[in-house]
């Protein structure tokens, strides 16, 4: 496990106001040289910083440098040497490829990285970017930076620190890497003078090495500044800075300058660096002095010592295995009297989750105890870092300190640094001391979690229990093995009263830890959760450790877990408001903050409860604490009365089989997957979210946004379900809105079975629910059961996904109202013959479907060719019962005839006896064309499609997205957007962005600004198609709203009304009108927009010499502003002229107003002229007292007209040998 990285952004602001390196001095300025890049504002708007990654003003102190390169590069440069090189890049700019699809700092795919393209090369390469030139890293300086490398993509990353004439590796790895970003921390320990930090990646002639690096972080970098006077109790340096007294004589440089570790200060203490030897510490088999640069090619080995931060530079290292503990003793010293003996060391523990690190006293004498005394103990995983840790000794006896280290598989243990204090006295004669026996003290030491120490008789890592050996797996799994359940006893829950403490191990490494602790010596409330003087609870206490200040204790791998599964605690908690207690999940490289406690003035016992939930193993707990530990007022954190319950897989409660769930009162049967850290919550009506049942209740909600979501997929599933009946139809509302939505799917999972598809819908929806079915098929045997789950799969932030009113009943659904064949056919049935197939991929039909217009979507299509359909034979694709309609309503669907004439498709109705609604007969195209027919039926019914054969090899007949929408069906290219989009399409394109179109109304609650009311009824109950172009974010692209193929045409009309919403002068959001066809795109109309709270009518002329589409395009004329483009009431008069309509209430059509424009040009222009002849007049006479030689262009005035209703923007004139107001075309 790598070093933490931060929390959740709440806690790591917290976190960063304790980081004793992040410093600014205002007013102070340095030589501009060594001003520069020190991770110091030596200037009062940090400007000696700006080169090197800093922007802005003057930061809250504590937080870090960090660059996320959404401005430049920070100063960062390529230096690579070959064609495999580094450049500034987003996802957005690339169609597909290997490299991320969202930055790491905004998550979108409009966010900028550092990236490393494929090289097409076949010889090995390495990219290298390097940091500015950077000064002065304090001793606790800390580079965090996320990275992205997918497996096979790159043969090595490295990153190296170079200072003077050596260049330390900080980090290197070969893999396997995940395909999410993953961050990196590394310390650089205490560098002088300048440095650069430089970040490569290796490709051979195998990979094709693309890897991507954003939101790089420096924290605890800068050095103390002066102070004129330091705090009480404080030591002042030489150059005038101020550390704390525990920081003299550590062999650190904390003041910067040296002088808290000279010679003349330091030389009452007897320090052993391990440069020349082991001085006056002996040791038994298992330390060997070491180096960096001399270390095998391990990742867990220290890439650098201590002392001189230099992989050249000794240490102690060991990688003694469990049960044989490397010892290293010191000589015998006399009893310390009234004065502590303080021995200062540094540790490492790198590479496994069961290294250990203790600390003994064995005292000497007759009447001094036999058994060593353990006085410190640090387990577990801290990362390629030396810690610092004290321990201050006072003994009666004689005694001598022993330092034992072991542990797993790939696992190193190391020393360095070992400082005695003045009141350390040898004892006389007795400086050698004899070999110690290891293994019989050792064990003896303290009882230790079963699972970290197996017997004998099992294999390593196994617990052995009675008869059984449980392998590692088993341990923690929350179903017991023993027959005592000794493999669950160390896995979270206690009360602390064991010396065990539940399995939690503290892992923390800075100046606060947790311990267990006796509640009579803790701050607090003086007594443990139960009441009792003499319990022991988890306590938060004062350490000595360097790194970051936060404290963590983590539990043992635990898991799976199963859906119920809870933590419930007693907590107490005082600390002023910077301060924290929080749980976080950690799993994989994600940590997860599910829990935190609400700031406490009491700092009394409180009892919580935490819902865990269902998660893969392993995954492991973590409590994590900050306080101000020198503040007055017994600040302090307690944890107590741990316990774990209904955790495991098989732990069911009644509320376990209730599928049909309203969410009022919970969430049912229904629980949230903690797979990724995008998740499903109940949330109850508020604001733009609205529940379907009653409007104001509870519904679930998918926002990635809060909290910001890495993962893609949030699952909400049931437990396994015993299936009633054969069939069962499952009824839901969903809530799909947003320009970047992405998809909601629903699946069934059996045991045994690859997941089945049974629904799914991708894209915006517009703003409201919307009702969907899908029938279970089940096989009604005892063992078989399944489970149901909802998958949201996000494409970006702006949009959410909603759940509500899910129900089951006996029997089969009605036919869907909307089918586009992406999961199922949908309940048709092709007949005996089933010549009508689902496809996709083929190599004959269509090339892509209409759907997803890919070659990956599906449609339904039947070979016409004679071998397979003879001329005049008939093909049917029949329905499943629709039920009755209470209105008219359009069907609607999408045809593909073939290029040779396929025959005729026909389409009936069937209300008890069969009618044909429809026909089409002819040669195809390349495109899907619109069908659609009116039907009005008030019993159940069914729609038949039929494919009549004309006997041409190579023809077929498809079909695609059908769907039934209230009323009437429009006209071809007309839509009043009342009951939807009609036949206009709003797909989002990989090329533009990935962003939709949206359909809402006025009343209905939004997220984003819309018109108050629509065009075609003018009250908040109307609908209107909209797109919200701030989302498009800088450097966006656009959305596209395309209406159905139309035929050519020599003269025809588009009408339609629109609405912008737009900051005065600030033209940002741009609408278009182009006409897309074989030949191209040409742009016909445009205009930019303010903030009008009208709608304005436009009419253009169309003409086309071959079959086209109407394109709206929504995009950006600048930088992002808030602000919505509306579309309502869309007319496509085919074969007419646009004619001037008559003066309306509010404003006058833009033909009438052409004549006033021009007349009010021309009267503008002699004005001007008449202003221009006087204004020279005027300075000709000395009139300015500023003057200059070159011609200064003035802003123009906008072209619109006032009138006494409003303000109206003039559309250009609809001729169609006028030009547009701007030279639009592509």
């Amino acid at each position: 496990m790598r070093p933490p990285g931060p929390l959740l952004p709440a806690l790591v602001l917290l976190v960063a106001a304790w980081s004793p390196g992040w410093a600014w001095l205002l007013d102070y300025c340095r030589s501009p040289s060594k001003a520069t890049c020190n991770f110091v504002c030596d200037y009062r708007d940090c400007s000696d910083e700006a080169q090197c990654g800093y922007h802005g003003a003057l930061p809250i102190p504590g937080t870090p440098f960090t660059c996320g390169f959404e401005q430049d590069t920070c100063g960062w440069q390529d230096i690579s040497t070959s064609g495999y090189s580094w450049l500034r890049d987003r996802a957005g700019a690339m169609l597909e490829g290997p490299g991320p699809h969202s930055d790491h700092t905004l998550g979108t795919d409009l966010g900028w990285y550092m990236a490393v393209g494929t090289h097409r090369g076949k010889e090995a390469s390495t990219a290298a970017l390097r940091s500015p030139v950077l000064q002065e890293a304090a001793p606790t300086c800390e580079l965090r930076l996320w990275y992205h490398a997918a497996s096979g993509d790159v043969a090595e990353l490295r990153l190296e620190l170079t200072h003077g004439t050596e260049t330390l590796t900080l980090w290197k790895s070969a893999g396997p890497w995940g395909p999410s970003w993953q961050e990196l921390v590394v310390t650089t320990g205490r560098i002088q003078g300048d440095f650069q930090v430089t970040f490569s990646a290796t490709r051979n002639a195998t990979h094709k090495g693309a890897v991507a690096v954003d939101d790089v972080e420096f924290w605890g970098c800068g050095l103390p500044v002066p102070q004129a006077s330091c705090p009480l109790g404080h030591h002042q340096c030489q150059n005038k800075a101020c550390i704390e007294p525990h920081q003299l004589c550590d062999r650190e440089d904390n003041c910067g300058d040296g002088s808290d570790e000279d010679l003349l200060t330091c030389s009452h203490h007897m320090a052993t660096d391990f440069e020349s030897g082991l001085g006056s510490w002996n040791h038994s088999e298992g330390w060997t002095r070491n180096h960096s640069a001399g270390g095998p090619e391990d990742r867990a080995w220290p890439n650098r010592d201590h002392s001189w931060n230099s992989a050249q530079g000794m240490f102690l290292v060991s990688m003694a295995k469990s049960g044989t503990p490397a010892v290293l003793s010191s000589p015998e010293f006399q009893a310390s009297g009234s004065h502590n003996c303080s021995l200062i060391f540094y540790y490492y523990l790198h590479g496994s989750e069961v290294g250990c690190l203790q600390l003994l006293l064995q005292m000497q004498g007759p009447s001094a105890p036999q058994n060593p005394v353990l006085l410190r103990r640090h387990c577990g995983e801290l990362g390629a870092v030396w810690v610092r840790d004290r321990v201050d000794i006072r003994s009666a006896h004689p005694f001598q300190i022993l330092l034992a280290g072991e542990t797993g598989p790939g696992g190193v243990v190391g020393l360095d640094d070992l400082i005695l204090s003045d009141h350390c006295r040898t004892a006389p004669g007795r400086s050698d001391l004899q070999s110690l026996p290891t293994r019989p003290w050792v064990q003896a030491l303290q009882p230790q979690p079963s699972s970290f120490y197996p017997q004998e008789v099992c294999e390593l890592g196994y617990l052995s229990c009675g008869d059984l050996c449980v392998p590692p797996e088993q341990l923690c799994d929350f179903q017991e093995q023993c027959p005592e359940g000794e493999d669950e006893q160390e896995c979270g829950t206690t009360d602390f009263e064991a010396a065990t403490a539940g399995g939690w191990e503290d892992a923390s490494v800075g100046q606060l830890q947790w311990q267990r602790a006796a509640a009579q010596e803790s701050r607090g409330p003086g007594r443990d959760a139960r009441g009792a003087a003499a319990g022991h609870f988890l306590s938060l206490q004062k350490a000595w450790g360097q790194l970051r200040p936060e404290a963590r204790a983590l539990t043992s791998p635990l898991g799976p877990s199963g859906p119920n599964c809870e933590l419930h605690m007693a907590y107490y908690f005082h600390s002023h408001p910077q301060g924290f207690l929080a749980l976080v999940v950690l799993q994989g490289s994600s940590r997860e903050l599910v829990w935190q406690a609400p700031s406490s003035s009491t700092g009394d016992w409180t009892v919580d409860k935490v819902l865990l939930g269902a998660r893969h193993r392993p995954f492991r707990l973590e409590f994590v604490s900050l306080v101000d530990w020198d503040i007055p007022g017994q600040q302090g954190a307690g944890v107590d009365n741990v316990t774990m319950r209904d955790c495991s897989l098989t732990a069911t409660t009644e509320k376990d089989q209730e599928v049909s769930c309203n969410f009022e009162r919970n969430t049912c049967g229904w629980h949230m997957g903690h797979f990724t850290d995008a998740h499903w919550r109940r949330i109850q009506s508020h604001g733009p979210g609205y529940d379907h049942t009653t409007g104001q209740g509870f519904f679930m909600l998918l926002d990635p946004t809060n909290p910001p979501a890495r993962g893609r997929a949030a699952h909400l599933l049931t437990r396994p379900q015993t299936p009633a009946t054969p069939k069962e139809c499952l009824s839901f509302w969903y809530h799909l809105y947003g320009p970047q939505i992405g998809t909601l799917r629903l699946i069934m999972r059996r045991d045994g079975e690859e997941d089945m598809l049974l629904w799914s819908r991708s894209g915006t929806h517009g703003n409201r629910w919307h009702q969907a079915w899908a029938t279970l098929h089940h096989q009604l045997e005892p063992s078989t059961k399944y489970q149901l789950l909802f998958e949201g799969l996000r494409d970006g932030y702006h949009g959410t996904m909603g759940l509500d009113d899910v129900a089951v009943r006996p029997g089969p659904c009605w036919a869907p109202r909307h089918c586009s064949f992406e999961d199922s056919a949908c309940g048709f049935s092709t007949g005996g013959q089933g010549l009508w197939k689902r496809q996709a991929n083929a190599s004959w039909g269509p090339q892509t479907d209409h759907t997803t217009e890919t070659a990956q979507g599906h449609y339904m299509v039947v070979d016409t060719s004679p071998v397979a359909l003879p001329q005049g034979h008939v093909a049917s694709l029949t329905s499943e019962e629709h039920q009755p309609l209470a209105q008219p309503t359009c069907l609607s669907f999408w045809y593909h005839l073939s290029l040779h004439n396929p025959g005729t498709l026909r389409v009936h109705v069937e209300e008890g006896k069969r009618r044909q609604v429809f026909s089409v007969y002819g040669h195809g195209g390349l495109a899907w064309r619109l069908g659609s027919v009116d039907v009005q039926a008030g019993q159940a019914w069914r729609v038949v499609f039929e494919a009549l054969a004309a006997g041409m090899e190579h023809s077929y007949i498809a079909l695609d997205d059908l769907s039934l929408q209230d009323g009437p069906c429009p006209r071809p290219g007309s839509c009043d957007f009342e009951s939807g989009l009609c036949g206009w399409s709003h797909l989002a394109w990989p090329g533009l962005g990935r962003y939709s179109w949206d359909w809402s109304g006025g009343d209905t609650p939004s997220r984003y600004p819309l018109p108050t009311v629509d065009h075609t009824l003018g009250t908040e109950a109307g609908h209107f198609a909209f797109f919200e172009t701030s989302v498009l974010g800088p450097g966006g692209q656009a959305a596209w709203l395309r209406s159905e193929p139309l035929p050519a045409t020599t003269a025809s009309c588009l009408r339609f009304w629109y609405h912008m919403g737009f900051p005065e002068h600030f033209y940002k959001g741009e609408l278009r009108v182009l006409l897309s066809s074989a030949q191209g795109q040409l742009a016909v109309w445009g205009k930019g927009g303010h903030l009008r709270h009208q709608w304005l009518e436009v009419q253009v002329e169309v003409t086309s010499t071959e079959e086209f589409q109407i394109v709206f395009e929504a995009t950006l004329g600048g930088q992002p502003a808030l602000g919505p483009i509306a579309l309502d009431d869309v007319e496509y008069l085919a074969g007419q002229h646009c004619q001037r309509p008559a003066l309306s209430q509010g404003g006058m059509t833009a033909s009438m107003m052409v004549p006033a424009l021009v007349g009010g040009a021309l009267l503008f222009l002699i004005l001007l002229v008449l202003l221009g002849l006087g204004g020279r007049h005027w300075l000709q006479k000395g009139g300015c007292p500023f003057r200059s030689n070159k011609d200064v262009a003035a802003p123009g005035f906008d072209n619109i007209l006032f009138n006494a209703d409003g303000v109206t923007l003039p559309a250009p004139a609809t001729s169609s040998s006028t030009i547009p107001d701007k030279d639009l075309a592509r």
